[in-house]
């Protein structure tokens, strides 16, 4: 029985909101494109939610692609930092808890 519950403990504290909103921000603010500093240093959690406060978050979030009419957002991000980020969210549950997520 004991391993059950220290299982469901390990799970509990793993999927904690606060748990996965500090890993994902901390993975999204690492892989985010430093050219000035900006981007990085207006990068900011507030809560559980990851707040890119700066006027291209958007434009690099999107990754590097041609829009608009022109080659836009970042080499150094080419996925943008959303989609790595959810993966390595994915990535870092699984590990924990052997849960896959989808």
């Amino acid at each position: 029985m004991s391993k059950i519950l220290d299982r469901l403990n390990k799970i509990t504290d793993t999927l904690n909101s606060n748990t996965i909103a500090t890993h994902a921000y901390q993975h999204f603010k690492k892989i985010t494109p430093v050219d000035k500093g900006n981007a990085k240093r207006n990068t900011n959690l507030k809560g559980t939610q990851i707040e890119a406060d700066y006027p291209y978050a958007e434009v690099l979030d999107k990754g590097r692609g041609f829009r608009d009419g022109q080659m836009r957002g970042s080499s150094q991000a080419p996925q943008g930092m959303s989609k790595p980020t959810i993966q390595e969210i994915r990535d870092f549950v699984y590990s924990k808890t052997g849960i896959r997520m989808r």
